[in-house]
Protein backbone atom coordinates (compact mmCIF):
# COMPACT_ATOMS: atom_id res chain seq x y z
CA UNK A 1 0.00 0.00 0.00
CA UNK A 2 1.36 3.42 -0.91
CA UNK A 3 1.79 6.05 1.74
CA UNK A 4 -0.77 8.89 1.69
CA UNK A 5 0.40 12.20 0.38
CA UNK A 6 0.81 15.17 2.66
CA UNK A 7 -2.26 16.73 1.04
CA UNK A 8 -4.42 13.68 1.75
CA UNK A 9 -3.16 13.46 5.32
CA UNK A 10 -3.93 17.13 5.86
CA UNK A 11 -7.39 16.70 4.38
CA UNK A 12 -8.17 13.76 6.65
CA UNK A 13 -6.90 15.59 9.71
CA UNK A 14 -9.01 18.64 8.84
CA UNK A 15 -12.13 16.55 8.29
CA UNK A 16 -11.61 14.63 11.53
CA UNK A 17 -11.30 17.71 13.66
CA UNK A 18 -14.13 19.57 11.95
CA UNK A 19 -16.44 16.58 12.39
CA UNK A 20 -15.45 16.03 16.00
CA UNK A 21 -15.83 19.64 17.02
CA UNK A 22 -19.30 19.83 15.47
CA UNK A 23 -20.72 17.90 18.42
CA UNK A 24 -19.20 20.27 20.97
CA UNK A 25 -22.57 21.86 21.68
CA UNK A 26 -23.60 18.95 23.90
CA UNK A 27 -20.32 17.17 24.60
CA UNK A 28 -17.35 19.55 24.55
CA UNK A 29 -14.85 17.38 26.50
CA UNK A 30 -15.68 14.39 24.30
CA UNK A 31 -15.30 16.47 21.15
CA UNK A 32 -11.93 17.85 22.18
CA UNK A 33 -10.65 14.41 23.14
CA UNK A 34 -11.79 12.97 19.84
CA UNK A 35 -10.25 15.83 17.89
CA UNK A 36 -6.91 15.06 19.50
CA UNK A 37 -6.97 11.43 18.38
CA UNK A 38 -5.35 10.05 15.26
CA UNK A 39 -7.49 8.02 12.90
CA UNK A 40 -9.65 5.46 14.70
CA UNK A 41 -8.48 1.87 14.63
CA UNK A 42 -10.15 -0.06 11.87
CA UNK A 43 -12.54 -2.81 12.92
CA UNK A 44 -12.19 -6.09 11.07
CA UNK A 45 -14.93 -8.51 10.10
CA UNK A 46 -14.98 -11.82 8.27
CA UNK A 47 -18.76 -12.11 7.96
CA UNK A 48 -21.43 -9.77 6.59
CA UNK A 49 -23.73 -7.54 8.67
CA UNK A 50 -25.82 -4.48 7.93
CA UNK A 51 -28.01 -2.12 9.90
CA UNK A 52 -30.86 -0.26 8.19
CA UNK A 53 -32.31 2.92 9.69
CA UNK A 54 -35.94 3.65 8.79
CA UNK A 55 -36.43 7.32 9.70
CA UNK A 56 -39.98 8.64 10.12
CA UNK A 57 -39.64 12.37 9.44
CA UNK A 58 -41.95 14.77 11.24
CA UNK A 59 -42.26 13.10 14.63
CA UNK A 60 -44.28 9.88 14.67
CA UNK A 61 -47.39 9.75 16.85
CA UNK A 62 -46.46 6.99 19.29
CA UNK A 63 -49.95 6.74 20.82
CA UNK A 64 -51.51 5.53 17.58
CA UNK A 65 -48.54 3.36 16.61
CA UNK A 66 -48.17 1.15 19.67
CA UNK A 67 -51.59 1.44 21.28
CA UNK A 68 -52.35 0.63 24.95
CA UNK A 69 -54.57 -2.45 24.96
CA UNK A 70 -55.02 -3.57 28.58
CA UNK A 71 -58.30 -2.28 30.00
CA UNK A 72 -56.95 0.46 32.27
CA UNK A 73 -54.32 1.54 29.78
CA UNK A 74 -56.77 1.72 26.90
CA UNK A 75 -59.30 3.66 28.97
CA UNK A 76 -56.65 6.23 29.93
CA UNK A 77 -55.51 6.49 26.30
CA UNK A 78 -59.08 6.95 25.05
CA UNK A 79 -59.83 9.57 27.70
CA UNK A 80 -56.77 11.64 26.75
CA UNK A 81 -57.53 11.59 23.01
CA UNK A 82 -61.25 10.94 22.56
CA UNK A 83 -61.28 12.19 18.96
CA UNK A 84 -58.08 10.38 17.93
CA UNK A 85 -58.19 7.00 19.67
CA UNK A 86 -58.71 3.73 17.85
CA UNK A 87 -61.76 1.73 18.90
CA UNK A 88 -60.55 -1.11 21.11
CA UNK A 89 -62.31 -3.71 18.95
CA UNK A 90 -60.30 -2.48 15.94
CA UNK A 91 -57.10 -3.35 17.82
CA UNK A 92 -57.99 -6.93 18.72
CA UNK A 93 -56.51 -8.45 15.51
CA UNK A 94 -53.15 -6.75 16.15
CA UNK A 95 -52.94 -7.23 19.92
CA UNK A 96 -49.39 -8.32 20.79
CA UNK A 97 -48.72 -11.48 22.77
CA UNK A 98 -45.15 -11.10 23.99
CA UNK A 99 -43.02 -13.53 25.92
CA UNK A 100 -43.71 -11.32 28.95
CA UNK A 101 -45.83 -8.20 29.38
CA UNK A 102 -43.77 -5.06 29.95
CA UNK A 103 -44.01 -3.19 33.25
CA UNK A 104 -44.07 0.47 34.20
CA UNK A 105 -41.93 2.11 36.88
CA UNK A 106 -44.44 1.11 39.56
CA UNK A 107 -44.29 -2.54 38.53
CA UNK A 108 -47.69 -2.75 36.83
CA UNK A 109 -47.92 -4.83 33.65
CA UNK A 110 -49.27 -3.45 30.38
CA UNK A 111 -50.50 -4.78 27.07
CA UNK A 112 -50.22 -3.20 23.64
CA UNK A 113 -51.54 -3.57 20.11
CA UNK A 114 -50.00 -2.50 16.85
CA UNK A 115 -51.77 0.13 14.78
CA UNK A 116 -54.00 -1.79 12.34
CA UNK A 117 -51.86 -0.58 9.44
CA UNK A 118 -48.88 -2.39 10.95
CA UNK A 119 -50.67 -5.75 10.78
CA UNK A 120 -48.10 -7.15 8.28
CA UNK A 121 -45.50 -6.92 11.06
CA UNK A 122 -47.54 -9.07 13.46
CA UNK A 123 -46.28 -12.39 11.99
CA UNK A 124 -42.72 -11.10 12.26
CA UNK A 125 -43.29 -10.24 15.94
CA UNK A 126 -44.90 -13.63 16.62
CA UNK A 127 -41.96 -15.36 14.95
CA UNK A 128 -39.63 -13.70 17.43
CA UNK A 129 -37.98 -11.47 14.81
CA UNK A 130 -39.46 -8.10 15.82
CA UNK A 131 -38.98 -6.33 19.15
CA UNK A 132 -40.35 -3.10 20.61
CA UNK A 133 -38.23 -0.50 22.38
CA UNK A 134 -40.36 1.54 24.76
CA UNK A 135 -40.10 5.26 25.42
CA UNK A 136 -36.79 5.94 23.69
CA UNK A 137 -35.65 9.47 22.95
CA UNK A 138 -32.87 12.02 23.05
CA UNK A 139 -31.16 12.38 26.42
CA UNK A 140 -27.80 13.56 27.70
CA UNK A 141 -28.01 11.48 30.88
CA UNK A 142 -30.66 9.59 32.86
CA UNK A 143 -33.23 12.22 33.79
CA UNK A 144 -36.12 12.24 36.26
CA UNK A 145 -39.19 14.41 35.98
CA UNK A 146 -38.07 16.42 39.03
CA UNK A 147 -34.68 17.04 37.44
CA UNK A 148 -36.38 18.09 34.23
CA UNK A 149 -38.75 20.44 36.06
CA UNK A 150 -35.94 21.95 38.15
CA UNK A 151 -33.65 22.16 35.12
CA UNK A 152 -30.94 20.55 37.23
CA UNK A 153 -29.49 18.31 34.49
CA UNK A 154 -28.26 18.86 30.96
CA UNK A 155 -31.01 18.42 28.39
CA UNK A 156 -30.81 17.93 24.61
CA UNK A 157 -30.59 21.25 22.76
CA UNK A 158 -33.81 22.79 21.47
CA UNK A 159 -36.24 20.10 22.58
CA UNK A 160 -39.36 19.72 20.43
CA UNK A 161 -37.70 21.38 17.41
CA UNK A 162 -37.90 19.26 14.25
CA UNK A 163 -34.51 20.05 12.72
CA UNK A 164 -32.58 19.96 15.96
CA UNK A 165 -34.14 16.77 17.30
CA UNK A 166 -33.68 15.03 13.96
CA UNK A 167 -30.02 15.98 14.22
CA UNK A 168 -29.68 14.96 17.88
CA UNK A 169 -31.26 11.58 17.07
CA UNK A 170 -28.87 11.04 14.19
CA UNK A 171 -25.68 12.66 15.49
CA UNK A 172 -25.94 13.53 19.22
CA UNK A 173 -25.76 17.24 18.38
CA UNK A 174 -28.06 20.03 17.26
CA UNK A 175 -28.61 21.08 13.66
CA UNK A 176 -25.30 21.80 11.96
CA UNK A 177 -23.56 18.64 13.16
CA UNK A 178 -21.11 17.24 10.63
CA UNK A 179 -21.16 13.56 11.55
CA UNK A 180 -23.72 11.02 12.70
CA UNK A 181 -23.38 7.83 14.68
CA UNK A 182 -24.12 5.66 11.64
CA UNK A 183 -21.33 7.34 9.70
CA UNK A 184 -18.95 7.16 12.65
CA UNK A 185 -19.56 3.42 12.80
CA UNK A 186 -18.87 3.34 9.07
CA UNK A 187 -15.50 4.99 9.74
CA UNK A 188 -14.43 1.91 11.67
CA UNK A 189 -15.47 -0.61 9.03
CA UNK A 190 -14.87 1.03 5.67
CA UNK A 191 -11.29 -0.20 5.35
CA UNK A 192 -12.59 -3.77 5.64
CA UNK A 193 -14.81 -3.33 2.58
CA UNK A 194 -13.28 -3.88 -0.84
CA UNK A 195 -14.89 -0.63 -1.99
CA UNK A 196 -15.20 1.78 0.93
CA UNK A 197 -17.72 3.88 -1.02
CA UNK A 198 -20.46 1.33 -0.35
CA UNK A 199 -20.09 1.38 3.45
CA UNK A 200 -22.67 4.11 4.16
CA UNK A 201 -25.54 4.15 1.66
CA UNK A 202 -28.42 6.63 1.64
CA UNK A 203 -31.43 5.89 -0.54
CA UNK A 204 -33.43 8.97 0.48
CA UNK A 205 -31.18 11.95 -0.18
CA UNK A 206 -28.88 13.23 2.53
CA UNK A 207 -28.78 12.72 6.30
CA UNK A 208 -26.19 13.60 8.92
CA UNK A 209 -26.71 10.10 10.36
CA UNK A 210 -24.53 8.59 7.60
CA UNK A 211 -21.77 11.20 7.59
CA UNK A 212 -18.58 9.97 9.21
CA UNK A 213 -15.26 11.60 9.99
CA UNK A 214 -13.78 9.92 6.94
CA UNK A 215 -16.66 7.82 5.60
CA UNK A 216 -18.81 9.69 3.10
CA UNK A 217 -22.41 8.67 2.53
CA UNK A 218 -23.04 7.31 -0.95
CA UNK A 219 -26.38 8.58 -2.22
CA UNK A 220 -28.37 6.43 -4.61
CA UNK A 221 -31.86 6.54 -6.06
CA UNK A 222 -34.43 3.75 -5.87
CA UNK A 223 -33.20 2.72 -9.33
CA UNK A 224 -29.58 2.46 -8.27
CA UNK A 225 -26.58 4.74 -8.62
CA UNK A 226 -26.97 8.23 -10.04
CA UNK A 227 -24.82 8.55 -13.19
CA UNK A 228 -23.25 11.65 -14.66
CA UNK A 229 -25.49 11.86 -17.72
CA UNK A 230 -22.91 13.56 -19.94
CA UNK A 231 -20.69 10.50 -19.56
CA UNK A 232 -23.45 7.98 -20.20
CA UNK A 233 -23.80 8.94 -23.84
CA UNK A 234 -21.49 11.00 -26.06
CA UNK A 235 -21.61 14.67 -25.06
CA UNK A 236 -22.90 16.69 -28.02
CA UNK A 237 -22.68 13.42 -29.93
CA UNK A 238 -18.90 13.31 -29.51
CA UNK A 239 -16.96 10.71 -27.54
CA UNK A 240 -14.04 13.14 -27.53
CA UNK A 241 -16.17 15.71 -25.70
CA UNK A 242 -17.19 13.13 -23.09
CA UNK A 243 -13.58 12.12 -22.56
CA UNK A 244 -12.53 15.75 -22.22
CA UNK A 245 -15.27 16.36 -19.64
CA UNK A 246 -14.24 13.30 -17.66
CA UNK A 247 -10.64 14.49 -17.62
CA UNK A 248 -11.69 17.95 -16.42
CA UNK A 249 -13.82 16.67 -13.53
CA UNK A 250 -11.49 13.89 -12.34
CA UNK A 251 -7.87 15.00 -12.79
CA UNK A 252 -5.76 15.96 -9.79
CA UNK A 253 -5.56 19.64 -8.90
CA UNK A 254 -3.18 21.68 -6.77
CA UNK A 255 -5.96 23.58 -5.00
CA UNK A 256 -7.09 21.58 -1.94
CA UNK A 257 -10.86 22.07 -2.35
CA UNK A 258 -10.80 21.74 -6.13
CA UNK A 259 -8.81 18.53 -5.86
CA UNK A 260 -11.23 17.18 -3.27
CA UNK A 261 -14.19 17.96 -5.54
CA UNK A 262 -12.59 16.10 -8.44
CA UNK A 263 -11.64 13.18 -6.19
CA UNK A 264 -15.28 12.81 -5.08
CA UNK A 265 -16.51 13.09 -8.66
CA UNK A 266 -14.08 10.41 -9.82
CA UNK A 267 -15.19 8.16 -6.98
CA UNK A 268 -18.85 8.66 -7.99
CA UNK A 269 -18.10 7.77 -11.61
CA UNK A 270 -16.23 4.61 -10.64
CA UNK A 271 -18.89 3.65 -8.09
CA UNK A 272 -21.62 4.04 -10.69
CA UNK A 273 -19.86 1.59 -13.01
CA UNK A 274 -19.25 -0.93 -10.20
CA UNK A 275 -22.72 -0.77 -8.66
CA UNK A 276 -24.57 -0.79 -12.00
CA UNK A 277 -22.76 -3.97 -13.00
CA UNK A 278 -23.39 -5.60 -9.62
CA UNK A 279 -27.12 -4.78 -9.62
CA UNK A 280 -27.45 -6.08 -13.18
CA UNK A 281 -26.33 -9.50 -11.95
CA UNK A 282 -28.35 -9.42 -8.70
CA UNK A 283 -30.80 -12.29 -8.15
CA UNK A 284 -34.42 -11.60 -9.10
CA UNK A 285 -36.46 -11.48 -5.91
CA UNK A 286 -39.72 -13.37 -5.65
CA UNK A 287 -40.75 -11.20 -2.70
CA UNK A 288 -43.32 -8.66 -3.83
CA UNK A 289 -42.84 -5.10 -2.62
CA UNK A 290 -45.98 -2.95 -2.52
CA UNK A 291 -46.50 -0.50 -5.38
CA UNK A 292 -46.87 3.26 -4.96
CA UNK A 293 -44.95 3.13 -1.69
CA UNK A 294 -41.79 5.25 -1.59
CA UNK A 295 -40.44 3.51 1.52
CA UNK A 296 -40.94 0.11 -0.11
CA UNK A 297 -39.09 1.33 -3.21
CA UNK A 298 -36.15 2.40 -1.07
CA UNK A 299 -36.05 -0.85 0.90
CA UNK A 300 -36.29 -2.86 -2.31
CA UNK A 301 -33.11 -1.15 -3.53
CA UNK A 302 -31.44 -1.86 -0.17
CA UNK A 303 -32.33 -5.54 -0.51
CA UNK A 304 -30.81 -5.59 -4.00
CA UNK A 305 -27.62 -3.97 -2.75
CA UNK A 306 -27.41 -6.43 0.13
CA UNK A 307 -27.80 -9.29 -2.36
CA UNK A 308 -24.68 -8.01 -4.15
CA UNK A 309 -22.59 -7.57 -0.97
CA UNK A 310 -20.25 -10.42 -1.84
CA UNK A 311 -19.79 -9.07 -5.36
CA UNK A 312 -19.00 -5.63 -3.98
CA UNK A 313 -16.73 -7.08 -1.30
CA UNK A 314 -18.77 -5.51 1.52
CA UNK A 315 -18.46 -6.86 5.05
CA UNK A 316 -20.24 -4.10 6.97
CA UNK A 317 -22.84 -1.66 5.65
CA UNK A 318 -25.04 1.04 7.14
CA UNK A 319 -28.17 2.05 5.19
CA UNK A 320 -30.62 4.93 5.58
CA UNK A 321 -34.15 5.13 4.21
CA UNK A 322 -36.96 7.46 5.20
CA UNK A 323 -40.57 8.46 4.82
CA UNK A 324 -42.09 11.85 5.66
CA UNK A 325 -45.52 13.18 6.60
CA UNK A 326 -45.51 12.45 10.33
CA UNK A 327 -45.96 16.06 11.50
CA UNK A 328 -49.63 15.41 12.20
CA UNK A 329 -50.81 18.59 13.88
CA UNK A 330 -54.07 18.07 12.04
CA UNK A 331 -55.80 15.31 10.15
CA UNK A 332 -54.13 12.60 12.24
CA UNK A 333 -57.10 10.23 12.02
CA UNK A 334 -56.95 10.30 8.23
CA UNK A 335 -53.21 10.67 7.60
CA UNK A 336 -51.57 8.48 10.20
CA UNK A 337 -53.26 5.15 9.32
CA UNK A 338 -52.11 5.61 5.71
CA UNK A 339 -48.54 6.18 6.87
CA UNK A 340 -48.70 3.15 9.18
CA UNK A 341 -49.87 1.00 6.28
CA UNK A 342 -46.96 2.18 4.13
CA UNK A 343 -44.48 1.46 6.92
CA UNK A 344 -45.97 -1.92 7.79
CA UNK A 345 -46.17 -3.12 4.19
CA UNK A 346 -42.65 -1.90 3.34
CA UNK A 347 -40.90 -3.28 6.41
CA UNK A 348 -42.64 -6.65 6.18
CA UNK A 349 -41.69 -6.99 2.51
CA UNK A 350 -38.09 -6.07 3.30
CA UNK A 351 -37.87 -8.66 6.08
CA UNK A 352 -39.31 -11.30 3.73
CA UNK A 353 -36.73 -10.33 1.12
CA UNK A 354 -33.88 -10.83 3.59
CA UNK A 355 -35.31 -14.25 4.44
CA UNK A 356 -35.47 -15.12 0.74
CA UNK A 357 -31.85 -14.02 0.33
CA UNK A 358 -30.81 -16.04 3.38
CA UNK A 359 -29.42 -12.97 5.17
CA UNK A 360 -32.19 -12.21 7.66
CA UNK A 361 -29.86 -12.93 10.60
CA UNK A 362 -27.26 -10.59 9.13
CA UNK A 363 -29.52 -7.56 8.66
CA UNK A 364 -31.07 -5.57 11.50
CA UNK A 365 -33.63 -2.88 10.70
CA UNK A 366 -34.75 -0.24 13.18
CA UNK A 367 -37.06 2.76 13.23
CA UNK A 368 -36.30 6.29 14.39
CA UNK A 369 -38.07 9.66 14.31
CA UNK A 370 -37.62 13.29 15.35
CA UNK A 371 -39.59 12.68 18.55
CA UNK A 372 -42.89 11.24 19.72
CA UNK A 373 -45.99 13.41 19.96
CA UNK A 374 -48.34 14.52 22.70
CA UNK A 375 -50.83 11.96 23.93
CA UNK A 376 -53.30 14.76 24.59
CA UNK A 377 -54.92 15.69 21.31
CA UNK A 378 -55.89 19.06 19.88
CA UNK A 379 -59.15 17.66 18.45
CA UNK A 380 -57.66 16.99 15.03
CA UNK A 381 -54.04 16.04 15.71
CA UNK A 382 -51.19 15.96 18.20
CA UNK A 383 -48.27 18.27 18.93
CA UNK A 384 -44.50 17.85 19.22
CA UNK A 385 -43.43 15.47 21.96
CA UNK A 386 -40.28 13.70 23.16
CA UNK A 387 -40.06 9.98 23.92
CA UNK A 388 -41.54 7.44 21.52
CA UNK A 389 -41.86 3.74 20.70
CA UNK A 390 -39.66 2.09 18.09
CA UNK A 391 -39.21 -1.27 16.40
CA UNK A 392 -36.16 -3.44 15.73
CA UNK A 393 -36.47 -6.24 13.17
CA UNK A 394 -34.30 -9.04 11.85
CA UNK A 395 -33.32 -12.64 12.24
CA UNK A 396 -30.80 -11.78 14.97
CA UNK A 397 -33.36 -9.80 17.00
CA UNK A 398 -34.52 -11.25 20.32
CA UNK A 399 -38.07 -10.55 19.30
CA UNK A 400 -41.59 -11.00 20.65
CA UNK A 401 -40.33 -8.90 23.56
CA UNK A 402 -40.48 -5.35 24.86
CA UNK A 403 -37.39 -3.46 25.94
CA UNK A 404 -37.41 -0.56 28.35
CA UNK A 405 -40.06 0.69 30.74
CA UNK A 406 -43.73 1.19 29.93
CA UNK A 407 -44.82 4.80 30.45
CA UNK A 408 -47.65 5.52 32.85
CA UNK A 409 -50.59 6.85 30.84
CA UNK A 410 -51.87 9.75 32.89
CA UNK A 411 -52.18 13.49 32.51
CA UNK A 412 -49.29 15.04 34.43
CA UNK A 413 -48.23 11.52 35.41
CA UNK A 414 -44.70 10.47 36.42
CA UNK A 415 -43.59 10.09 32.78
CA UNK A 416 -45.43 13.13 31.40
CA UNK A 417 -43.64 16.49 31.10
CA UNK A 418 -46.74 18.14 29.64
CA UNK A 419 -49.66 17.19 27.39
CA UNK A 420 -48.57 13.57 27.26
CA UNK A 421 -45.01 14.34 26.18
CA UNK A 422 -43.08 11.33 27.42
CA UNK A 423 -39.87 11.86 29.36
CA UNK A 424 -37.67 9.18 27.75
CA UNK A 425 -36.53 6.33 29.94
CA UNK A 426 -34.27 4.87 27.25
CA UNK A 427 -31.75 7.04 25.43
CA UNK A 428 -30.86 7.10 21.75
CA UNK A 429 -27.26 6.40 22.82
CA UNK A 430 -28.31 3.12 24.46
CA UNK A 431 -30.38 2.23 21.39
CA UNK A 432 -27.45 3.00 19.09
CA UNK A 433 -24.90 1.23 21.30
CA UNK A 434 -26.91 -1.99 21.19
CA UNK A 435 -26.96 -1.86 17.39
CA UNK A 436 -23.28 -0.93 17.23
CA UNK A 437 -22.28 -3.76 19.55
CA UNK A 438 -24.04 -6.25 17.28
CA UNK A 439 -22.36 -4.73 14.25
CA UNK A 440 -18.99 -5.34 15.89
CA UNK A 441 -18.02 -2.00 17.43
CA UNK A 442 -15.94 -2.45 20.57
CA UNK A 443 -17.04 -1.10 23.95
CA UNK A 444 -14.22 1.44 23.95
CA UNK A 445 -15.08 2.67 20.45
CA UNK A 446 -18.77 2.95 21.38
CA UNK A 447 -17.83 5.37 24.15
CA UNK A 448 -16.02 7.50 21.58
CA UNK A 449 -18.74 7.32 18.93
CA UNK A 450 -21.67 7.98 21.29
CA UNK A 451 -20.78 10.97 23.48
CA UNK A 452 -23.48 10.48 26.13
CA UNK A 453 -23.10 6.72 26.59
CA UNK A 454 -20.58 7.15 29.41
CA UNK A 455 -23.36 8.73 31.50
CA UNK A 456 -25.08 5.34 31.72
CA UNK A 457 -24.12 2.35 33.84
CA UNK A 458 -22.20 -0.33 31.97
CA UNK A 459 -25.00 -2.83 32.62
CA UNK A 460 -27.59 -0.59 30.95
CA UNK A 461 -25.68 0.34 27.80
CA UNK A 462 -26.69 -2.79 25.89
CA UNK A 463 -30.46 -3.15 25.79
CA UNK A 464 -30.18 -6.78 24.69
CA UNK A 465 -32.66 -6.68 21.80
CA UNK A 466 -30.13 -8.12 19.39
Amino acid sequence: MTKPTTMNASRRAFMQRASALSVAGVATPWALNLAALSEASAATASDYKAIVCVFLYGGNDYGNTLVPYDTSGYNAYQALRPTLAYARDALTPTALKPVADPKDSAGFSHQYALAPGLAPLLPVFNAGKLGVVLNVGTLIQPTTKLQYTNKSVLLPPKLFSHNDQQSVWQSSAAEGARSGWGGRMGDLFQSGNAVSTFTCVNVSGNAVYLSGKTAVQYQVSTSGSVPLSALQSPLFGSAACSNALRSLVTQSRTHLLENEYNRVTNRAIDANVTLTAALASAPVLKTVFPAKNSLADQLKLVSKMISTASTLGAKRQVFFVSIGGFDTHDGLVDKHPVLMTQVGDAMAAFYNATVELGVDSQVTTFTASDFGRTLSGNNDGSDHGWGSMHFVMGGAVNGQRFYGTSPVIASNGPDDVGQGRLLPTTSVDQYAATLGKWLGVSDSDLLMLLPNLANYNVSSRNLGFV
